[in-house]
């Protein structure tokens, strides 16, 4: 008789949670405007709503870490899903702007919480199998954020609304996803070493090699998040693309980057991170230099797809190195990286539109190119010395 237990493992368990929080993302995402729109807010407004979330999330990342460190990896997945659904539905139930703020702020909350406790989570399993997941991990993500952004396509077509969409669709996603994470984990010792004896500080800030490892995560998001943002009015401004057209560079990044993830921890296991991070500044610094020397559409769209080719490994390697930082709780790592690579995030649509408007896009994506470029250059951080590293990770194909 078939056993539902017997499709649960670990490694599927953490790939429904990264599946879980990129989709309800995805939904939030894709329903923006229909907020936007039923609240009467302006652009600034919605931009003031967006930081507010954003803070939740950065906020969140120090505290969830140190109790993912207390409590355990899986538990701060369990508990991050079982609130992550509510905050999500809170914000479709919003009668007004102020009670939009405070749920935005939770749902950022419960975003950044979740992030560190399945990174952690994640790294824990990679430890056990003595494998490269990561990457994996985080494509699962990016599967679910498109996941959730059909649904919001779905729910446009049939006139669904925004409160119905969300309750239902977290409803549904949940469920499956606590039922994953409802299975026995004995997470593998990790060695530590602390100054002294004495234990991580809470709020801890990265440094040394942690601290690279942060600016390697930063970089790139800075540059996902300038994309993600920007790319179709470059190809309108710069290229005189069609706004119908100009959607294609999104979406040429968006999938290169899903195909390279499901791939990426073959070539880690095979090359190792700082050779596959190497490759990946390349592939990135020459998506750029497409982008910004393409006065044609397909030639800077074939520059977007070079771009998330390149991006699609780093920021799950800089997570993984964080959370095996010998010197550094896994729980508080994974924070003080996730910290610097959603700066990142933030920060770089504003750069991008600061630079703009001195300049022109051209000029942004010329910066972006350049932060490219840097991630060849820290790459070299994600080597563990030989007499800090783990001793779990020693014997992994994926090792320096």
């Amino acid at each position: 008789m078939f056993n539902p237990n017997s499709i649960r493992s670990p490694r599927r368990a953490v790939s429904i949670a990264f599946l879980f929080n990129g989709s309800l993302i995805g939904v939030w995402a894709s329903r923006i405007p229909a907020i936007k729109e039923n609240m009467q807010l302006s652009s600034g407004t919605l931009g003031i709503l967006l930081l507010l979330m954003a803070a939740g999330a950065i906020t969140a990342f120090p505290i969830a870490g140190r109790l993912t460190d207390k409590y355990g990896t899986l538990a701060a997945t369990r508990w991050s899903v079982s609130a992550y659904g509510p905050a999500i539905a809170l914000i479709a139930l919003a009668p007004n702007v102020t009670v939009l703020a405070i749920a935005l702020i939770l749902f950022g909350i419960t975003l950044g919480a979740m992030e560190v406790a399945m990174n952690g989570w994640g790294a824990e399993v990679e430890r056990q199998a003595q494998k490269p997941f990561m990457t994996a991990f985080h494509a699962m993500f990016s599967l679910g954020g498109g996941l959730g952004a059909l649904s919001g396509v779905l729910a446009i077509s049939v006139d669904m609304s925004v409160t119905v969409h969300f309750i239902l669709f977290a409803a549904c996603i949940a469920v499956p996803t606590i039922w994953f994470c409802m299975l026995p984990w004995d997470a593998p010792e990790k060695p530590q070493k602390t100054t002294h004896g004495e234990q991580a500080p809470a709020l801890a800030l990265p440094k040394g090699p942690l601290l690279f490892a942060g600016l390697l995560a930063g970089c790139t998001a800075l540059g996902e998040g300038s994309i993600t943002d920007w790319s179709a009015l470059y190809l309108i401004e710069e290229t005189g693309s069609l706004e119908s057209t100009a959607v294609y560079g999104y979406a040429a990044f968006a999938v290169a980057m899903v195909v390279v993830r499901l791939m990426g921890d073959a070539f880690v296991a095979r090359f190792g991170p700082v050779r596959v991070v190497q490759a990946s500044g390349i592939a990135a610094t020459f998506g750029g230099l497409l982008v910004i020397s393409g006065y044609t559409i397909w030639l800077s769209i074939l520059g977007f797809a070079f771009m998330g080719m390149g991006y699609a490994t780093v920021f799950p390697q800089a997570m993984s190195r964080a959370a095996n930082d010998p010197h550094t709780p896994s729980g508080v790592a994974i924070a003080a990286v996730a910290t610097l690579g959603y700066g990142g995030i933030l920060l770089g649509p504003v750069v991008i539109g600061a630079i703009a408007e001195v300049s022109n896009l051209r000029m942004g994506f010329l910066f972006v190119t350049v932060l490219a470029a840097l991630i060849f250059v820290l790459a070299p951080v994600l080597r563990v010395k030989p007499q800090e590293e783990a001793s779990e990770l020693q014997d992994m194909p994926a090792a320096e």
